[in-house]
């Protein structure tokens, strides 16, 4: 990202700002409040270790002045930290943290949090044996990123980076509750609320800041483990500023701003006491990083309640989107290719009521999609961070599409009673419109998963199975179009099913093909992708086996279909034959997706045996136990 893109993702407020009142504290100081809990006023660096400005003023534009209220909760009061507009982050001594969650408990006391959503969380890795037990503490919270991904990820622009400290802040209510900021994010800092429906984090306690007092979970931190200011300033009685320690992702994602110190010797191998079967092992370079830790054994299983998660929606959009742009872009293209069975359906009576009902499909899919989203009524939000967000791009492109096809379908019940060229002109620009957005759609929705956080998803296999649904499913809905109307028609049905036979084989082809390599990659790789790997080799094995036999048996009658007519519809057993094939194909297309989306590991901070632990969670609303507020588990979340 160069200077120019950078300076768009800092934001001071306007100039016609009211007068500060300074009788107004934004953070009343307790009298006799101790040293440590104060901001240092000190010389800053010029850059940062990734060559970034400190000085945050230099690099927006238009050029902003230093001393611009923040406008917090009303109140334009400016604080008079001499380094106010520098870039602040968090220091982490691990070496001193105890694990004793004060830094938590203040921060959820400060923001009025509820039991289970946490701005700042306490995990901790272990190792050695008894009596030379290891454990490592780590608290991480926002690290207000040089490059936030959550921002450019954030389809509403709900999220700002300040020239003030360097904050990435986030409004709520702008928040229509998508969630992919907590995809993209590598450290797990926004929060999700199942219950209002929204995302809210870290803010930096820029209220503290400009009274001169240091972030709430800085100031109660018992062990001096936490300390905060200007980036690369090393605080007092510490002599390291590491960019990473055992159980955080890699800081070349977002260049997160903290620092840590530790110092004490550790065994080679850290292991985490979550269900995520992840460890840490020491490198050649004496950096740690994460490997597979196959805790769960090798046993396999079905577990097909678990493929149900709250993605189910996008499910069912991705998949239908798909095989609705992939029937119209063959329903349209086989006339003008000279097709003689897709002319004969072009002139059948159902073609008109065809398109309508590809029309009304991704009408139903795209309202269910917006029930992904916890503020389903805002969803015109999603339009907002086009420079940015593939997100906001996708959503644009399948809303061209649709209007596109919707468009071409009026169209053509208008062409059964009105012959006139300028229809026909309007007719070809629509579905060049429908076919052209629709494809970009396809792109950008691949885009939205090649998340660097995810590793799982972060491969070319995702493009790979999103164009292969594109044929396959679009050549079932085809056939479910097409078939039909030449039977009402009593035209041959032959060369429409070589045809479907082809392009569903060249779907199966192409998304095996990047399934396969996908595997191949993971059973190389040591990272969360691989974690998820062995999730869906155990965990969900047997349904992993059975979503692969019904691919291939999907792709095996493809086959027999193309080249031995005498399997073809003439027939009840063809008939029968085709069907099963259709069926193959719907059964492994949504057995594949639902996998896709439950299996993803995301690259984070490590838990504990219970908090921030995904199978206690599940327990704990397998049991009731979810009931209780103070477990910190949501019973039934969005």
């Amino acid at each position: 990202m160069n200077q120019r893109e950078d300076s768009a993702l800092y934001y001071t407020p306007d100039d016609k700002e009211a007068p500060a009142d300074p009788s107004v504290a934004l953070w009343e100081v307790r009298p006799g409040e101790r040293s440590y809990a104060k901001l240092a006023d000190r010389q800053a660096k010029e850059k940062n270790r990734y060559g970034k400005r400190i000085d945050l003023v230099d690099i927006t534009e238009p050029k902003r002045m230093p001393d611009r209220p923040l406008g917090i909760n009303g109140n334009n009061k400016v604080g008079d930290n001499p380094n106010r507009n520098k870039q602040h982050g968090f220091f982490f001594n691990a070496d001193n943290c105890i694990g004793c969650h004060a830094c938590e408990s203040a921060c959820s006391e400060k923001n009025d949090n509820p039991a289970h959503l946490a701005f700042r969380s306490v995990g901790y890795v272990e190792g050695g044996c008894f009596p030379d037990y290891k454990r490592l503490n780590i608290s991480m919270a926002c690290n207000h990123c040089d490059d936030p991904v959550c921002l450019k990820g954030c389809p509403t622009r709900a999220y700002t980076k300040h020239a003030e400290y360097g904050a990435v802040l986030q409004d709520p209510e702008t928040c229509f509750g998508c969630g992919y900021c907590t995809w993209v994010c590598p450290y797990n800092a926004p929060q999700l609320d199942p219950v209002k429906g929204q995302v809210s984090k870290c803010n930096m306690c820029v209220d503290r800041l400009e009274e001169g007092l240091k972030p709430a979970c800085v100031s109660a931190c018992l062990g001096n483990a936490l300390d905060f200011g200007v980036i690369e300033n090393i605080p007092e009685n510490r002599e390291q500023a590491k960019t990473s320690i055992p159980g955080f992702p890699s800081p070349e994602i977002t260049h997160p701003n903290i620092r840590f110190q530790q110092t004490a010797t550790l065994p080679d191998q850290m292991a985490r006491t979550d269900s995520m079967p992840i460890k840490y092992d020491k490198q050649e370079d004496n950096e740690f990083r994460p490997v597979l830790d196959e805790k769960a054994g090798k046993e396999r299983f079905w577990n097909l309640k678990k493929l149900s998660s709250r993605e189910n929606p996008l499910v069912i959009f991705t998949l239908s989107t798909q095989a609705v742009i992939g029937a119209f872009i063959m329903l349209f293209l086989g006339p003008l290719l000279g097709l003689e069975s897709f002319i004969a359906v072009k002139n059948s009576s159902l073609y008109v009521p065809s398109l309508m009902i590809l029309s009304a499909v991704q009408m139903a899919v795209l309202v269910l999609s917006t029930l992904h989203l916890g503020k389903p009524l805002r969803f015109y939000r999603g339009f907002n961070n086009l420079r940015y967000s593939p997100l906001s791009r996708e959503a644009l492109a399948i809303a061209v599409f649709f209007a596109a096809l919707a468009g071409y379908s009026v169209l053509a019940f208008a062409g059964l009673w009105i012959s006139h060229i300028w229809l026909d002109y309007l007719q070809n620009t629509a579905a060049a419109v429908a076919i052209t957005s629709g494809l970009a759609g396809i792109y950008f929705m691949h885009k939205i998963y090649r998340i660097k956080a995810r590793p799982f998803w972060d491969h070319w296999q995702v493009l790979s199975s999103f164009t292969g649904t594109l044929f396959s499913l679009g050549a079932v809905f085809t056939a479910l179009i097409a078939i039909p109307a030449l039977l009402l028609a009593n035209a041959d049905t032959s060369e429409m099913l070589t045809i479907i036979s082809l392009l569903a084989l060249t779907g199966i082809t192409l998304e095996a093909s990047g399934l396969f390599a996908h595997a191949r990659y993971l059973n190389r790789e040591n990272s969360e992708g691989a974690a998820a790997h062995y999730v869906q080799q155990t965990f969900f094995g047997k349904t992993y086996l059975g979503r692969n036999m019904l691919m291939a048996f999907a792709a095996l009658s493809s086959l027999l279909l193309l080249v031995n007519t005498g399997l073809y519809g003439e027939t009840p057993a063809g008939q029968l034959f085709t069907g099963l094939l259709i069926i193959a194909i719907a059964l492994y297309a949504v057995i594949g997706r639902a996998l896709f989306y439950v299996l993803v590991i995301p690259t984070t901070m490590p838990g504990a045996f219970f908090w921030k632990n995904k199978s206690f969670e599940q327990h704990a609303r397998d049991i009731g136990l979810a009931e209780m507020p103070q477990s910190g588990v949501v019973a039934n979340g969005h």
